[in-house]
């Protein structure tokens, strides 16, 4: 493994956090509706007691595949546990400005298959919330409101020596630039719970092992930095050796972009397009 490296790319990464919404009003554009029940009964209507000509109900749950949705191409998967009708998508910018609404019919959607939302946001502003909710063939409903949010700290690359995790004294100045834009996108969303992903990569060049080995305790070098620097937030760590590479390349390939420990602010752990590694993040205390 050597040295240097870029800031990786927004299509590489993406952190998401999940909260099923059973309760929230209709809106102007949705059937005319009370609020949604619970348990998901149709509009306007009480949950039924099963009996014996009205079987059991599955309910409708959603599953959103978080490593599926793409903030660049704009779009999402999800799949549901009964089949669908409808389903409606409401993306809000980080200023509060509706980038996209919409509706559709799907005609219908079957249970357990996977359904692409796509969405044409009306500016480039970034994603702070996106919410969704499918109805099924007999009315019933659920939404899904899922915040992407996820913040890329722009950084020049710490240089270590060869075969060393040890952060040089020359190379600190960097690390406290990077710590002044950390608490600056902090301050700019207090209200989420946040936490600083710290994660190390190498090119091909050299063991996958060692490069995995040496990946991490760099990684874990810089995290450690921030907690003695003061940064209160959680903070995780991890190596990825040469699994995501943001570039390429065949083994043995000397490819500076792909040298990097990319800072990430994020309310979920990160999801990277790695070559079948299943990362564990390890928390600093």
């Amino acid at each position: 493994m050597r040295n240097a490296g870029v800031t990786v790319q927004k299509t590489s990464i993406l952190g998401v956090c999940f909260a099923l919404v059973a309760s929230v009003p209709a809106r102007a554009d949705d059937p005319p509706a009370a609020e949604p029940p619970a348990d998901g009964s149709p509009h306007g209507s009480a949950p039924s007691t099963p009996t014996a000509r009205t079987p059991t109900r599955v309910p409708l749950e959603l599953v959103v595949d978080k490593s599926k949705v793409d903030l660049v191409e704009h779009h999402l998967e999800l799949r549901a546990s009964r089949d669908l009708a409808r389903l409606t998508i409401k993306v809000i910018g980080d200023s509060g400005a509706v980038l996209d609404a919409d509706g559709r019919d799907l005609g219908p959607q079957p249970a357990g298959k996977p359904l692409v939302i796509p969405w044409s946001p009306a500016s480039d502003e970034p994603v702070a919330r996106i919410e969704v909710f499918v109805y099924d063939v007999d009315g019933y409903y659920k939404g899904i409101a899922i915040t992407p949010w996820t913040v890329f700290i722009p950084h020049e690359e710490v240089q270590f020596k060869f075969d060393s995790a040890q952060i040089e004294e020359s190379e600190r100045p960097k690390l406290e630039a990077s710590f002044v834009k950390v608490t600056e996108a902090l301050a700019s969303h207090p209200q989420l719970r946040v936490t600083l992903f710290v994660a190390g990569h190498t090119d091909t060049v050299g063991d996958a092992g060692y490069n995995l080995r040496l990946s991490r305790l760099r990684g874990q070098a810089i995290a450690r930095w921030f907690r003695q620097r003061g940064l209160k937030i959680p903070i995780g760590y991890e190596g990825f050796g040469e699994s995501a590479l943001l570039v390429k390349t065949a083994d043995e390939v000397d490819e500076p972009r792909n040298r990097r420990v990319d800072y990430i602010l994020s309310v979920d752990e990160p999801v990277f397009k790695s070559s079948g590694f299943r990362p564990s993040w390890n928390r600093i205390p």
